[in-house]
């Protein structure tokens, strides 16, 4: 991690999006403006809380410890996303990790200037209630979909997200860079599971595949198997 020679243009994230045009120069004075390797934590599991991050440009795969050395993955941010939000509560620690999938600028501001933030600033502190609540829905429903689903339909489920998030580049292929794990570990199964289901809808000319690229050749198709019984 190190300081960004870019910095955020006090517009396109959460804070500044919500926030009275009187408290831009309170934000400028108090943020940090970070760079982070591809591969670097942004945060650890269990560390204490510092503060709260906002992504200026760049991705980052949210992730939980699961029984063991494991870990799920349980959330993508991207432009414009805030994380770090789960460790606002009693405990004080983060309750998951952040990891940059890209060279990723994010803007921090410490976790007492973000709660100060929230007590003058009236429609921010409702927008954060409102995200909070779309992403516990979100999750909720997450939780039953990998119960519910047989592994193609969360492997289906897995691809709409991604393209969803993160949009579709050069030659229609998703655009992040996710290893097969990364998206075995999203999708709830394991990495020979995955590869297999994956070469399956490609064998149907469902997805094409290109090294780690996967571009969506029939969303349609796609749509179909995710919305299907088990």
């Amino acid at each position: 991690m190190k300081a960004a020679k870019i910095k955020c243009d006090l517009k396109s994230c959460f804070l500044c999006h919500h926030m009275v045009p009187e408290w831009g120069a309170a934000v400028d004075q108090h943020r940090q403006n970070l760079l982070f390797k591809k591969g670097e934590k942004v945060f650890s599991e269990g560390a204490p809380v510092k503060g709260i991050y906002f992504i200026y440009q760049g991705k980052v795969k949210i992730q939980k410890k699961w029984g063991g050395d494991k870990q799920i993955i349980v959330h993508f941010a991207t432009k414009g996303d805030i994380v770090g939000y789960r460790g606002l509560g009693n405990d004080r620690v983060y309750p998951v990790s952040a990891t940059a999938l890209e060279e990723l600028n994010v803007c921090f501001v410490n976790t007492a200037f973000f709660e100060t933030s929230l007590q003058v600033n009236q429609k921010l502190t409702y927008e954060l209630l409102q995200f909070y609540a779309n992403e516990l829905q979100i999750a909720e429903r997450r939780m039953a979909d990998l119960v519910q689903m047989d592994v193609k339909r969360r492997v289906a489920d897995t691809l709409l997200m991604l393209k969803a998030k993160f949009g579709q580049g050069t030659g229609g292929f998703i655009n992040a860079s996710l290893t097969k794990q990364d998206l075995a570990s999203y999708a709830g199964t394991t990495y020979e599971t995955f590869s297999r289901m994956i070469a399956e809808l490609a064998r149907e000319k469902i997805v094409r595949l290109s090294g780690k690229q996967i571009g969506i050749l029939n969303e349609g198709l796609l749509r179909k198997i995710r919305a299907q019984d088990s």
